[in-house]
């Protein structure tokens, strides 16, 4: 190689760092996104939280709010661009959609008086009935190819921009449709996980019309379509131009927010700006019921993740140092996920989540400590010591809560438990798995044990405030004593143990009655799981357990 080509090489290498250097400088100094959300649970009364608030969240670091399902535009425009007949005036669908529109501008006025950016979650595809039945799309309105279902599209975001001019942008989710309080809509979308029927054309519709021609954003979730495959993910990232406005939304790990579940393969890939969603009051872990500290893991990394190759990212910290350009927020729900309770009465615990990844998603160069500190002083008012005891309490709940309801090898099926209920413990085949399985349900009674000692040495500040603290770290240890009872009756059932069979019959019966009277010893906290619950869960443990009953 000639001496000039080396010199040649030198330059266009140093010149293509330096251009590196300046994107990913960029990308540090763009203000991030830091979204939240309250998720109301469907077909049920809204949750009555702070969190609704604009100026509560505002405070709290945030700069944008999300609004959810039943609060986004696309059930509230009339669609008079396309046809008057649509949503006739006088008809009662017109008479909803006028009231809903009213709600909407009405909450969004309060995000214009607290200077947030406004964000609506909207389902796609999603039509008026009548819509629907005068073009007789029934069973082509799914598919975003159709010449038909496009042309609505489109104009149905005109709409939602026009007539609700103070709309940052839309959050677009494909990976289920809720219809619960939506009485005049329908929604469908076909293949919704094929990158090449579905999702590519889909995004790029709205990039148009919302990234180019209105200079407005668009958040399009990963979640249920193009999350947890790699390849599928690289075929949307290269298929869809970058733009300034255009964002990807990814949840921390794969599938939905359980412990033990896989840290996003798809974090840090790709050439689009992500956004990642963090639950703050777990569905599958009380919400919000009793300690579960999460935000140290999703920064720093879970336990369960420290086995992951050492070329995977594995933690937000590790994600905002290796591709800080691809970094745009953090989105968290402070409520909300999932069906029915339990129901809290204070927000402590989903705050603590909530406030630490807000303050360390704004300034990335923070560690979790240091702002988790800051809540512990600043918003707790607690003393150096009872710092201490606090941050010791809140990474406890996180070493339990994994192992009580899996295990750190993700031995356990997560779905056995959920919302207010659960079903019969699943039994891992191999034996070795069991065995540890078995410890750590073990280890989990005894952290949560010692959770419950530190909650009752903190001086809390208040009487209440120490009766909720107390109180929900007592359901904490009830309930995984129950979940206890029955990972060790399903293993006894299944080795044909009937003698170990009904020695934890009788420690679930006991563990159940010790974990109700909690509402007649603590006034705060929040109300229970139930015996009875079905939802959403195939084998009822307690009915399993009334079958082996001698």
């Amino acid at each position: 190689m000639t001496e000039i080509n080396v010199k040649k090489r030198a330059l266009i290498l140093l010149i293509v760092t330096f251009f590196v250097f300046v994107l990913r400088l960029c990308a540090q100094t763009a203000e991030p996104l830091i979204l939240d959300m309250v998720h109301h649970n469907p077909g049920e009364a809204p949750y009555n939280s702070v969190y609704n608030n604009p100026e509560v969240i505002k405070e709290m670091g945030y700069n944008g709010k999300v609004y959810f399902l039943f609060e986004s535009p696309a059930l509230a425009i009339n669609w008079e661009s396309v046809d008057k007949d649509i949503l006739p005036k006088g008809s009662e669908d017109r008479a909803w959609v006028d009231a809903k529109a009213a709600q909407v501008k009405k909450m969004h006025e309060a995000c214009v008086a607290a200077n947030m950016k406004i964000y609506a979650m909207s389902d796609l595809v999603l039509f008026p009935k009548r819509l629907i039945e005068k073009y007789k799309i029934e069973d082509t309105f799914g598919d975003p190819n159709n010449p038909l279902t496009e042309k609505l599209i489109r104009a149905q975001i005109n709409e939602m921009f026009d007539q609700f001019p103070d709309l940052t942008g839309l959050v677009v989710r494909i990976g289920e449709t809720y219809l619960h309080d939506a009485p005049y809509h329908l929604g469908s979308i076909q293949n919704k996980k094929s990158p090449e029927k579905t999702i590519i054309p889909l995004i790029n519709i709205l990039r148009e019309e919302i990234c180019v021609k209105r200079d407005k954003e668009l958040v399009f979730r990963t979640w249920g379509a193009f999350d947890v495959n790699l390849d599928d993910y690289m075929k949307v990232s290269n298929a869809v131009e970058p733009h300034k406005n255009l964002v990807i939304s990814v949840k921390h790990c794969e599938g939905d927010f359980h412990r033990a579940n896989a840290f996003s393969k798809v974090i840090g890939q790709g050439r689009h700006k992500q956004i990642i969603e963090v639950q703050a009051a777990r569905e599958y872990e009380g919400k919000g019921a009793y300690p579960n500290y999460i935000s140290n893991g999703v920064i720093n990394g879970f336990e369960e993740h420290a086995r992951m190759p050492e070329e995977r990212i594995n933690s937000l910290k590790e994600f905002v140092e290796t591709k800080p350009e691809l970094y745009a927020g953090i989105w968290t729900w402070t409520r909300g996920g999932g069906w029915n309770g339990p129901y809290i009465k204070n927000e402590l615990w989903c705050d603590l989540n909530a406030w630490v990844m807000a303050q360390w998603g704004k300034d990335v160069t923070q560690t979790e400590e240091e702002v988790f500190n800051r809540y512990a002083t600043e918003r707790l008012k607690l003393k150096q010591d009872d710092v201490a005891k606090f941050r010791r309490l809140c990474l406890l709940s996180a070493e339990a809560v994994v192992r009580g309801r899996n295990s750190t090898y993700r031995d356990m099926n997560p779905w056995w438990t959920r919302d207010q209920g659960m079903a019969f413990p699943p039994v891992p085949n191999e034996d070795y798995k069991q065995k540890r399985n078995l410890a750590q349900k073990d280890e989990a009674v005894a952290k949560w044990k010692t959770i419950v000692k530190l909650a009752k040495v903190i001086d809390w500040g208040s009487a209440d405030a120490k009766d909720h603290a107390v109180g929900s770290a007592e359901y904490g240890l009830r309930l995984y004593e129950i979940y206890r009872a029955l990972v060790y009756m399903a293993d006894a059932n299944k080795k044909g143990d009937e003698k170990t069979v009904q020695k934890w019959i009788k420690k679930y019966d006991e563990a159940w009655a010790n974990y109700n009277k909690l509402p007649e010893e603590f006034k705060n906290v929040a109300t229970l799981y139930t015996q009875d619950f079905e939802r959403h869960i195939a084998n009822n443990a307690d009915k399993k357990v009334n079958t082996l009953r001698k």
